[in-house]
């Protein structure tokens, strides 16, 4: 998932595998947005897929996006444990992420109209 932290906005997610073929798809959605600064924990794709010069990598600087994590959570049962909620559909499920992500981004309205 990529967010802004200035403008407190979703910018794109990859559903997958946490791998390096998925951190690819993802940087290829957001890299042609005007980005000056990776914050990133270190999980080992991004050092493949983003370029050496904007990642910078600390636990201290992905808060942001823990608590959109867990926003995640809160509002879409099929991304808790599993049970009867859980998403049996790959597609289904990023269907559902980008629903939350338009909805926080005040882009859903928009859509509907």
């Amino acid at each position: 998932m990529a967010v802004d932290r200035n403008g407190k906005r979703f910018l794109n997610c990859e559903v997958g595998s946490r791998d390096t073929d998925t951190g690819r798809k993802l940087w290829d959605c957001i890299k042609n947005n005007s980005i000056t600064d990776v914050m990133s924990n270190y999980w080992s794709p991004y050092e493949t897929c983003v370029p050496q010069k904007l990642p910078t990598q600390s636990k201290a600087e992905t808060c942001t996006i823990e608590g959109y994590n867990s926003l995640f959570r809160h509002f879409l049962a099929r991304l808790r444990r599993r049970s009867k909620c859980y998403s049996k559909s790959k597609d289904m499920l990023k269907y559902s992420v980008m629903l939350l992500m338009l909805k926080w981004n005040g882009e859903l309205k928009a859509i509907l109209d």
